[in-house]
């Protein structure tokens, strides 16, 4: 689990077999999908190496939250793949089951990021987006890695 984030935001991993179980909390249904994408790329490397030089758009679109979070991630995924690159930080607004991200990031320089493992892809195991009563929400999957 993070600590260095604002109150009400985090991020944590949870165990998956041979996979990562990948989870954002926050206030906002959006706070946790940006947190939920910290926590992917945490599984790769260690976030305070990793400089937000570069930007990086995309937009996602689903009836379902929960199919929403998995295509936002993919999306990810797929940029980091074909790009080359590390993200560190993410900015997220959705409206009517579209979601548009922002993500900053850097290429990857394995001397400098050590990356742990390859993410190579959202999947639908353990996909939850959920809202308690007192408006903490969370977004979680497991990612293949």
């Amino acid at each position: 689990m993070n600590a260095s984030v604002p109150y009400g935001r985090r991020w944590e991993h949870f165990e998956h077999m041979a996979d990562m179980g990948v989870r954002g909390i926050g206030p906002s249904r959006e706070a946790a999908f940006e947190e939920a994408a910290l926590a992917m790329c945490a599984t790769i490397t260690d976030l305070a190496l990793v400089q937000p030089k570069i930007l990086v758009e995309v937009d996602c679109a689903a009836n379902e939250d929960e199919f929403l979070l998995v295509d936002w991630l993919n999306a990810l995924i797929g940029e980091m793949s074909a790009r080359r690159l590390i993200f560190s930080k993410f900015a997220v607004s959705i409206s009517d089951g579209h979601l548009h991200g922002r993500a900053w990031g850097e290429t990857a320089d394995p001397a400098r990021h050590h990356p742990a493992v390859e993410v190579k892809g959202a999947t639908l195991t353990e996909l939850k987006v959920t809202k308690t009563s007192d408006g903490i929400w969370t977004a979680q999957c497991v990612v293949d890695v």
